[in-house]
């Protein structure tokens, strides 16, 4: 890497999806790596010896702050922004707390928003950078036992998709790329909350295939390099949201008939 060569921030850098992007990225990108996982981002700055890498807490909204002004402060561009760290629940919406609603709230919708906002001035120089959000097909349609990530994903999509417009209307050069994965085998399912806030002791309920972390990040970084604006990457859940969009109580019926077989 040398001075002039494009710069990669991403968020959940530490292990499932997000080291897997870092692997992808590292030969052609500066790394800058953001998790909340001390142990694994010494494995990060080990792996990638001229990464930049820093823990913060996404749900600490002054702590984030304080780590884009140094950013700031420290970069003179920033080429792509991957906001992909993410938590997850799997409750009842009726015995979920308001405690985990909020957590899954803060790091999943307003963790990005903020560093998005944060970081524009860098997205914006030397031409324009790129912006990607990992979101999911919940974020489309219902799925049980997942009322708050539901929520922030939908949130997640529709505010990037409003900023996109707004970039389009001032001729911004900055590009984003939204993803809706379906069922990924990361860490992210093994650290599920549960109504009360520990971890979850009950099985994932899942439809469709199980994919990986390197095949979903591959078609992340082909689909940055082509420019895409969305990524679906599994046919099977995209069809299913056209399903919940055109018959929703027919998707509804299906939904339960499986996740009460699980």
């Amino acid at each position: 890497m040398t001075v002039q060569s494009p710069v990669a921030l991403i968020t959940g850098a530490a292990s499932g999806l997000g080291l897997e992007l870092a692997r992808a990225l590292q030969h052609t990108y500066q790394l800058v790596l953001l998790d909340v996982n001390a142990d694994g981002l010494r494995d990060c700055a080990e792996e990638f010896p001229n990464a930049r890498c820093y823990q913060v807490d996404l749900t600490d909204v002054g702590a984030v702050a304080q780590l884009t002004a140094q950013l700031r402060n420290e970069l003179a561009r920033l080429d792509l922004l991957i906001n992909n760290a993410g938590i997850t629940h799997r409750s009842l919406s009726r015995v979920t707390s308001r405690e985990v609603l909020q957590k899954v709230m803060a790091v999943d919708y307003f963790a990005p928003v903020q560093l998005t906002q944060d970081l524009l001035p860098l997205l914006e120089a030397d031409g324009g950078g790129c912006i990607v959000t990992i979101g999911s097909m919940a974020g489309w349609m219902p799925v049980i036992e997942r009322a708050g990530y539901c929520a922030a994903k939908s949130a997640l999509h529709q505010y990037f998709e409003v900023l996109r417009a707004e970039l389009a209307c001032t001729s911004s050069s900055i590009r984003i790329l939204q993803v809706y994965p379906s069922f990924l085998d990361t860490p992210i399912e093994n650290h599920a909350l549960d109504g009360s806030g520990g971890i979850a002791k009950h099985p994932r309920s899942m439809v469709g295939r199980m994919r990986s972390s390197t095949w979903m990040a591959q078609r992340i970084v082909k689909a940055i390099n082509n420019g895409r604006e969305r990524l679906f990457p599994d046919r099977f859940t995209y069809f299913a949201s056209l399903l919940y969009r055109i018959a929703p109580k027919l998707y509804l019926q299906l939904m339960q008939r499986k996740f009460s077989q699980s």
